[in-house]
């Protein structure tokens, strides 16, 4: 259930993801699911690419966790490329990229 969840919650920053070009097509979607994990990769024409690897990780005796690691770029609308880099585990979404303070 819970790999069920973080899937439609990338698909739908997929979805959401503004774009200047109502042309954009995909030119390349990976979307492997199984039971213990998954990998998405999705690429468009516009320069936007995000790539997810999630698996099914055992926090203690008593609790398990979907450990994402990812990464998503895009180029914004003053013509850079920004692309942003994650963990999210069981300590929270962790992002790092260029154009990220530092904390």
């Amino acid at each position: 259930m819970k790999l069920a969840i973080v899937f439609a919650a990338l698909v739908a920053l997929a979805i959401a993801a503004p774009s200047s070009d109502k042309d954009t097509q995909i030119t390349k979607l990976v979307n492997d699911v199984a039971a213990d994990g998954f990998n998405y990769n999705l690429e468009t024409s516009d320069g936007t690419s995000q790539t997810a690897q999630g698996e099914l990780k055992q926090v203690n005796s008593e609790n398990s966790a979907v450990v994402v690691k990812g990464s998503f770029s895009y180029i914004a609308s003053d013509g850079q490329q920004y692309t942003v880099t994650y963990v999210a585990d069981e300590k929270g979404f962790q992002p790092t990229g260029k154009h990220l303070p530092v904390v």
